[in-house]
This record gives structure tokens, C-alpha cells and sequence, in this order.
């Protein structure tokens, strides 16, 4: 498999994982993500929680449902 572009389809990644997950970020993070994304799954789902302001090491279930959702994202 062909990875993608990163910044294709980041706009839909983040309403995903809003709508799904409960990760509505505040738009100028949306901005912020959507201009630079991450450049790997693992960064990406970090980037999230930060933007929320949660710990990842708190919530390790909950950021691997993140993580698994934008690697599907990335590599189709």
C-alpha cells in the first residue's frame, strides 16, 4: 500500500474523530494540524490529545482507537 499525502483527507480525519471519538478541537488547532500535519500515526494521535489537553499515558484504550482511526486515515 501507497501511504497518502498527509494533508489529503486531514480535514475529514478531525471531524471523524470528532464525531465518533469526542476529539472536537478548537479550530485554530484544527488550522493548525490541517496546515502541518504530523508526519506518523503515533505523532498525530499525540498532536490530539495535546490539542485537547489530555495526558495520553491516562487514557492508553482511548489513544490507540485514536491512533488506529488517523493510521486507517494515512495509509487508506
Amino acid at each position: 500500500m501507497t501511504p497518502r499525502d498527509p494533508k489529503a483527507g486531514t480535514g475529514e480525519l478531525l471531524y471523524e474523530l470528532c464525531v465518533d471519538l469526542g476529539f472536537c478541537l478548537p479550530p485554530h488547532e484544527q488550522q493548525r494540524l490541517r496546515e502541518a500535519p504530523p508526519a506518523d500515526a503515533d505523532s498525530f494521535a499525540d498532536a490530539v490529545f495535546a490539542a485537547e489537553g489530555m495526558d495520553p499515558g491516562l487514557h492508553t484504550q482511548l489513544w490507540h482507537q485514536v491512533r488506529e482511526r488517523i493510521d486507517r486515515h494515512m495509509h487508506g
